[in-house]
């Protein structure tokens, strides 16, 4: 998806050696009796203790209460750190008793119980000894983070000098979506790795009309015995859902002109429609880029909305799915309507990129602002946090793609396929962090 520009040397040691306590202690599974309780005074809770950060696949984690340091062990708010990692928690306030469960894809799950107080957790069941037992502060419990974390598969590192916790998270499976588009062809064998493909075939040209003719998005010739068709047909087959992509952009006002006369509109519903029908496509990917920018954007909005009502009508009669591509929230562009929008489309990929002209990896905390402001528009069910190769290099794919697992979005959209782009290096990079079919 093309884009107008828009606008955490002692401690570490203690770390460690932490670290290996607890997987030593599961690996066992010893049956011994109780650990001794760890008595626990309030009033030094932060003796010998001292600030630290934590970074999550990148980005950094906000917390209630600060990370401590203490007596060697780095501790963390027990909350902040399972929704980051996507864990559900409870608190049991009259034992004083932590319980956190992950559940797998493949229905299994990892448990563990902590206590305040006391030096010895269980890992689904099993005793397995802390180096330091859990506390509270200010109204917060906070855990031993490296146990915590190692529990459920995070790689935990730290960084002494900057007093900084580095967590890796699992690779997880999530719903994940490439584009083919603009000389994908290279990378045809990876598209049945992927839950959906777009395919980048049609456009809306100047004269407001849709065309499968142009100089980059448009309908493909054969190649031998391999036509679009079969591309199409081949992915299909693999369980891959296919869509046909509509790309169209304001730059002189061709959108403008479509969705302000209604013949339009309808010549070009009946296109894509009709096309994507024909094309054996399971559905429809619309990006219509460059609205809002100028002038009254509550009518802009309106006006979109209302197309991709009438679109959603005639693709529901036609058995199509129907996805949508927007601008970020936190963009230049004010013609997109998230909340009326969701009632229409399937999914909705927030394009967060090219926020400093795809000249390097995309800002954290713009891509975080965006999924934030979505959220508050779109279930999360519904979102796929865009992520263009453009912009990201194999090794800073983990950044967004954490982000869009630490908030439980339904998965992420890479634009695009390409050698360089979307190939068998990023893909074999991005199984760090995401698993793939």
């Amino acid at each position: 998806m093309p884009l107008a520009p828009q606008h955490p040397l002692t401690a570490a040691l203690a770390a460690v050696l932490l670290l290996g306590a607890a997987l030593t202690g599961a690996g066992s599974a010893p049956a011994h009796a109780a650990m001794k309780k760890v008595s626990y005074d309030q009033s030094t809770a932060v003796s010998k203790t001292s600030s630290a950060s934590i970074v999550l696949d990148g980005y950094p984690l906000k917390f209630p209460v600060a990370p401590l340091i203490r007596n060697g062990s780095t501790l963390v708010p027990f909350r902040s750190i399972a929704e980051a990692l996507n864990v559900a928690v409870a608190w049991n306030a009259k034992a004083k008793a932590i319980t956190a469960v992950k559940s797998f894809p493949d229905e299994s799950k990892r448990s563990i119980e902590l206590r305040l107080g006391s030096a010895q957790a269980l890992l689904d069941g099993r005793p397995v000894k802390l180096g330091q037992a859990p506390i509270q502060s200010s109204g917060t419990v906070l855990v031993p983070l490296s146990f915590f974390s190692t529990a459920f598969g995070a790689q935990v590192s730290w960084n002494g000098a900057s007093k900084t916790v580095s967590i890796q998270s699992p690779a997880e499976r999530i719903y994940t979506k490439a584009y083919y588009a603009i000389e994908s062809f290279s990378q045809l064998k990876h598209l049945n790795r992927f839950d959906a493909v777009a395919f980048g075939w049609g456009r809306i040209g100047e004269d407001g009309r849709l065309t499968l003719k142009g100089r980059d998005f448009y309908w493909p010739q054969p190649s031998g015995s391999t036509t679009p068709e079969s591309i199409v047909a081949d992915a299909s087959a693999t369980g891959v859902n296919t869509q046909f992509m509509v790309f169209g952009v304001d730059g002189k006002g061709e959108l403008t002109k479509l969705l302000g006369d209604k013949k339009l509109r309808e010549e070009a519903i009946e296109g894509i429609v009709s096309t994507a029908s024909i094309g054996g496509f399971n559905g429809i990917s619309l990006d219509f880029e460059g609205l809002g920018l100028t002038g009254d954007k509550l009518a802009v909005q309106k006006s979109f909305t209302g197309f991709v009502t009438e679109l959603r009508a005639a693709s529901q009669k036609a058995g199509l799915g129907l996805t949508l591509a927007l601008h970020p929230l936190n963009g230049a562009y004010g013609g997109y309507d998230y909340k009326a929008l969701a009632k229409q489309a399937d999914e909705i990929v927030i394009m967060a990129y090219a926020y400093e002209g795809e000249k390097g990896p995309e800002p954290l905390n713009r891509v975080d602002e965006a999924i934030r402001l979505a959220l508050k528009e779109v279930g999360r069910s519904k979102l796929l946090l865009g992520i263009s190769m453009g912009s990201e290099t194999a090794e800073s794919l983990r950044g967004p793609a954490g982000l869009a697992k630490r908030y439980g979005l339904k998965g992420i959209a890479l634009w695009r396929l390409g050698a360089g782009l979307v190939d068998g290096d990023s893909i074999a990079a991005l199984e760090n962090t995401v698993k793939l079919k």
